[in-house]
Formats: C-alpha cells, structure tokens, sequence
C-alpha cells in the first residue's frame, strides 16, 4: 500500500546516493518551479507531476469544491452522508477522491473506497480521470471492475465498479469489510442492485459502526432519501446558473420527427456549440442516426459538418468516452434516459433536446411477461437533462411547462421481474443479513410470484430457505431459470451447447438492424446459420461459426460479422461471458461436457435442459397458421419476426409445441427466442405439482391424456421420479432417475 507523504522511507529512497539521480531531481524542481522542496503524491510517495496542479487549478472551479471541508467534517462524524446538487457540479469524481483522503488519515485501518454507477462505461470513464486528478497509475492506486473485466490490485485504494458488481460482493463479504468508505452514486435512478445496495447497506453498517457510507444524488430525489436515512447528514450542491428553457406551445405526438427538425433548425442557426436530444428509446436513436446522416450529406458545406453520435450505455461492449468521438463539426448525441450522466466531463454542448418521454419495460407477474410502455420521464430527469447545456446554452423542452410530471424516477423494483433479487437476498440471509429496509418495498404480487417460482426450479427448501440447488443458482450471473437450465446441463452432459446459449441470451442481441432496402439481403445471410431444430440452436450456430471465423486466413471476425449483419461486439461479449461461465462451473466443481453439436442425442439432452429451467414457459400452436398459446397464462401470441421459424416456414412449417425464452406485451403480443419441443419431455421434465398447477385448457387435457398414456404402460412409481420415454436406451434409464433428483 502507498505511504503517507509524512513517512520518511520514502524520501530516503528518493534521495539514493547517485549524483545523477539528483541531478534529475534538481532539473525537475527548475523546470516545473515547484521550489526547494518537491511536494511527494500522499497516495503512492512519488512527485506531483505538472498536469497535477493545472488539473487540480480545474478541480478548485467545481461548485462542489467549496464544500470539501464541510463534506469531510460530516464524513467523520456521520457514518451516513447524502450528497445532493445538480449535475456537473464534480460529486462523482471529487467526493469519492475525498474519501480516499478520509480513508488514507486512517491509514486504511477500516478498508479502502469502492464508488458504485449504474453504467459500465462510466465506471470506467471515472476511474480514467480520477486517476489522471489524483497523479496516479490506473489499475494501482486507482482502478474499476466491471462485468467481465477487472481493472485494479492490491495497491487499489479507491474503485469505481457498476452497482450489479458490488452487489455479488456482498455475497462472499457481507460486512463489506475490506472498505472503509461505499459511496453510492446515481442513487436517485433507483436501479434494482443500487435499492438492493442501499437497503442492505442500512443493516451493515449497523454492524460496522466504522464503516462510513455516502450517497450522490440530484437535488428533486434528495428528499426521499433524507426521509428514509432519517438522522444522515446532508451537504446540498447547485451549479452557479441555469440555461435559457424553452417549452413547446403544445403537447406533440410526434416528438421524434419534432427534435430531429429542431436540430437541423439550430445547424442553420450556425450558433456553436454541440447538441445532445433525448429521445425514448435506442430503437428511435438508431433510426434518428439513419435519418439525420442522410439530411446531413444534403446540407450547404457553408454550414458546416454535422455528425450524428449514438450514446448507448446498454449496448454491447464499452464505446469509447463521447469526449473521444472525432471533433469533426458540429456532433449531435443522440441519447436517452439513464445516459445523462455520461455527459458529466462534456463542456461543449450548447444545446439540449428533450423530446419528454422514454421507453420503460414493466413486467407483469400475474402473466410473467413485460411490456414496454412509453411516458412522460419524470421532473428529477428533466432537471438533469435542462442542466447539461450549460449557463450560456438553451433546453428545447418539446412538452408544455404546466405538463405534470411526477416528481422522480420510478424505482425499478416496482417494474421490474424480481425472482433474481428475492434468489439473492435468499443468499444474504445465509450469510447473515437478514434484514432488507427498502426505499420501495417491491409489490407483494411480484414478490409472491418470485417465491413461487423459486419453489417450482427447487430453489427453495419446504421451509422456504435457500436449497442447496440455490446456493449454487445464486452462484451464477443469470437469471434464476437460466441458472438451473445450466446445472441441468451438467446432469444431461450437454454443458458445453447451454453455456453457449446461456451467454447468447446474456449478451445485447446479435442481430443487427440492416440498412434501408437490404432487409432481403440480410434475411438471406442470415438464413445460411439458421437451424431447424430453433432459435437456441441457431445462437449455437452462429457462435461456432463466430469461433471459427478467427482461424480464417486473411478473414477477420469483423469482416465476418458484416458479411452476416451481426454485431461483433456483441458475440464478443457473449464469447466473455461464456469463458466467465466455464469457469465458474470449474470453480464450483460441476462436470464439463465435451461438445456434441449436432447429434441426436445432444438436440434432446439440451433441449431436456432448458426445460429443467423454462418448463414455465410452454406454448403450443393452436390453429396451426402461428397462433401460440401460453399454458402459464392462456395468452395467445406470435413468433417474433426475428425467429428463424418465421424465414423457414416454408420449409420447416410451424412447430406445435415450443418453449420460449421471452414474452413481450405489445399491440401485437409476441415470443422471442423459441424451440420447438415433444409435449412427452415436457411431461418428464416439469413438476408434477407445477403442472397440475396449470390453469385448465384444451392444451392442459392433451399434456393430461399422455401423461395418463404413459402412467398407464409404467409399472414403475412417479412419486420421485419422472416417466422415461419409451425410446430412452436402457443405458440412459438408469441415468434418468438421478437427473430428476435436480428437476
């Protein structure tokens, strides 16, 4: 660990005994006329550099600098702060520096700093400029840890990792004891891992009364987090000025065409400045890109270049800081919610576009489904948004001023599927945190549900405990059905095929949008990857085919992925998650399959798997032309268009029976991502009681009068165990019973 610049070891070694080393040392103190005496970085004993103290004349003009000594009076005599002020005001990059200071005078006898955001990209983007601040090495004194990268060590003594990450440390350190200081940033997004952090945060420190735990916000969310941490200490932020908003005359159903003309309104203006519009969704911000790089090639040179810049935090891979995109003319940052804040280091915008919605999924617990709904965002983001021009910009707000808005953003527990968040707090109570003080508490319904559903994948014990198939569930970064599907996997010696699925399906969609008029090209190409057996083999197919692309000589991974319309950044990631998945399941000692691609026994052993875990999701086509009803909730929908079903109908036909991964709510209800299954492994597969749970349909009595079929040719009990298919070789009989054990 660094030394405090008040040890002496440190100067000594500085001071060697070479002439030339002194030499260097003087050279150093005339050219950046630092005096006699160098000033020695306290974080790791070396130097200050030039770059610090012109960065550090930068960090004295934040609003927020002014309460440094207020904010660490109440750090050391509060275990809870709360932080709360505009945007742009240096919170997420001055108060965790400061922490690390608080932590230092303590010589870390309590632990280091760790700064949670809800953005990968941001973590990263933070933890590249505090280190820059602070003069020191990222990766050492200051590093990030992200899904699927981990960039720090032990020197590391303040870390910006996404909420999700220091959400599964908890699980192996509880107390959280190797930190000092948690600061909780973007809280007023109420992500589901940041609620979960802050309710159990509220019970650790309970336990730890050194620990010290700060929590960043917008101003509007401020007040709901004071009446919930009642007795937290609170230092209130505001930026110097406002910009000049604008408000439209009236409410526009057409928002999107409405910003995308007021942008090129403001180009012709020729005022300077860049322009970031907020639209609802990262559909309508491709589609807006499309449009405006056409209007753009149109326009009079004399205006200028106008660049149309894409900022989707959500999307595969991490995209480079928008302080990187080429300065060209005139960028346009084409965003929506959640992304604000990934604007904190850009001062050149001069213009902001707020078209006034966003795009929410809800899920539905009674239909274990979600929809995706658009509304107004809420007065918290419109504040946030107004800030980002600056005082010397303007807001376009494309709403009326008197249009009510609710007062802050929605906590995602409240919209959001939460069997994954009951699993973990499931883990938690075997830790030992068994309190959980929400903000929101989550809907009983949802929280019903979750329960049940744990029940039904064997997660839970007859007492209602985590079970031993849980503990190891808890273990994996997926979902809870994935999860048991891929422990499945292990007893169907099928693991190398549904790790591939598993980290498909975790993955952003490989699938492109393709270019205006090359639709039937795409469709074509893709086709050649198709397989008949379903979606979940096709993601199988295009991963190998993926894999196999980087032995191709003078035939790079990129070039193949353009040929095919997919997005190479995604089947990266999905290649990442696979390795992180194969090792965990090393890790944790569970047998490895070798692949068997292709072959009749593996198409039924995978597909045997992904029952064990979606057998909740079956549907059957009723009237033959696509018509797919639900048997979990008697819904009625389509394939989506993007199943391989749908390009080979013609040649394959529908498939009666399917699972499906997803089902979404929509004018046109559909289900993504399905295989077509036998009604007789679904019996052998689902939970006897789950089935008879099913809610009475014609599809409920054809399952019944097989299942009936087959109790009728067995003399063997059903008690325990599932029915063996009649053309399952004896071999594999004596195999059945024991995979049922985990079914």
């Amino acid at each position: 660990m660094a030394q405090s610049s008040s040890g002496v070891s440190d100067g000594e070694s500085v001071e060697m005994n070479e002439t030339s080393s002194l030499k260097s040392l003087e050279e150093v103190d005339e050219d950046f006329g630092f005096g006699e005496d160098l000033e020695l970085n306290q974080f790791d004993g070396l130097p200050y550099s030039s770059r610090y103290y012109k960065l550090l004349k930068e960090r004295h003009q934040l609003p927020i600098w002014e309460s440094r000594q207020e904010f660490m009076s109440a750090l050391e005599t509060n275990q809870l702060v709360i932080v709360s002020g505009t945007t742009k005001t240096g919170k997420s990059t001055q108060v965790p520096q400061w922490c690390a200071e608080f932590c230092l005078s303590a010589q870390y006898q309590h632990g280091v700093v760790v700064c949670s955001q809800i953005q990968r990209q941001q973590a990263v983007d933070l933890a590249l400029h505090v280190a820059d601040e602070m003069d020191v090495n990222i990766g050492h004194e200051v590093g990030y840890s992200i899904p699927l990268e981990n960039c720090c060590s032990t020197d590391t003594i303040l870390r910006y990792c996404t909420d999700d990450v220091l959400l599964r440390e908890l699980m192996s350190d509880p107390l959280l004891e190797h930190y000092g200081v948690v600061v909780i940033d973007q809280a007023h997004e109420r992500t589901v891992s940041t609620d979960l952090l802050m309710a159990l945060l509220r019970e650790v420190l309970l336990q730890r009364t050194e620990l010290r735990v700060v929590l960043l916000s917008v101003t509007p969310a401020s007040h709901t987090l004071l009446t919930h941490f009642r007795g937290a200490a609170h230092l209130h932020v505001e930026a110097p000025c406002s910009p000049e908003v604008l408000y439209s005359g009236r409410d526009s159903t057409e928002s999107f065409f409405a910003a995308l003309r007021l942008v090129l309104e403001v180009h012709r203006t020729k005022q300077p400045g860049d322009i970031a519009v907020f639209l609802a969704s990262e559909q309508e911000i491709g589609c807006a890109c499309s449009l405006l790089a056409k209007e753009a090639s149109r326009l009079s040179s004399n205006l200028g270049e106008l660049v149309p810049v894409a900022v989707c935090p959500g999307h595969a891979g991490i995209c480079p800081p928008i302080t990187q995109h080429q300065k060209k003319g005139r960028r346009v940052f084409l965003s929506y919610s959640q992304s604000e804040d990934m604007f904190w280091s850009v001062d050149t915008v001069n213009f902001v576009i707020d078209t006034g919605v966003e795009k929410r999924r809800v899920y539905n617990p009674r239909l274990r489904a979600s929809s995706e709904v658009i509304r107004p965002i809420s007065r918290c983001r419109a504040e946030i948004r107004k800030q980002l021009a600056g005082s010397a910009g303007k807001c376009f707000c494309l709403y009326p001023e008197e249009t009510e808005l609710c007062t802050e953003i929605p906590a995602r527990i409240l919209e959001a599927n939460i069997t994954s968040a009951v699993l973990f707090l499931k883990r938690m109570e075997v830790a030992g945190i068994g309190r959980c003080d929400f903000i929101s508490r989550p809907d009983p319904e949802g929280l019903m549900q979750a329960l049940e559903e744990l029940d039904y994948l064997a997660a839970l014990d007859d007492d209602g405990n985590l079970s031993e198939i849980g503990i190891i569930m808890s273990e994996f970064p997926l979902d809870p059905q994935m999860s048991k599907a891929l422990l499945a996997s292990c007893e169907f010696d099928c693991a190398s095929e549904v790790l591939t699925i598993a980290a498909m399906l975790a993955a952003p969609s490989c699938f492109l949008e393709p270019p205006v008029g090359m639709e039937t090209e795409a469709m074509l190409c893709q086709m050649k990857l198709y397989h008949p057996e379903g979606d979940h083999f096709t993601l199988i197919n295009i991963y190998n085919a993926y894999k196999h692309s980087q032995r191709a000589p003078d035939f790079t991974q990129e070039k193949w992925c353009q040929d095919y319309f997919l997005c190479c950044a995604a089947l990266q990631t999905a290649d990442a998650i696979r390795t992180e998945l194969t090792d965990l399941l090393r890790r944790l000692e569970l047998p490895l399959s070798e692949p068997a691609f292709g072959t009749k026994t593996n198409t039924l052993n995978v597909k045997r798997a992904l029952l064990a875990g979606f057998f909740m999701q079956i549907a059957r086509d009723v009237d033959g032309s696509g018509n797919y009803f639900m048997l979990s909730n008697k819904h009625v929908a389509q394939l989506h268009r993007s199943s391989s079903y749908g390009a080979n109908v013609h040649k394959l036909g529908l498939p009666e029976w399917v699972l499906f991964h997803e089902f979404t709510l929509s004018n046109s209800n559909c289900i993504r991502t399905v295989t077509q299954i036998s009604p007789k492994v679904f019996i052998q597969t689902a939970p006897q009681y789950f089935f008879y749970n099913l809610p009475p349909s014609e599809c409920k009595e054809l399952l019944q009068h097989i299942l009936d079929t087959e109790l009728a040719g067995s003399t063997k009990s059903r008690q325990k165990m599932c029915p063996v298919l009649k053309d399952t070789p004896k071999e594999q009989e004596s195999q059945s019973y024991d995979r049922c054990v985990i079914q």
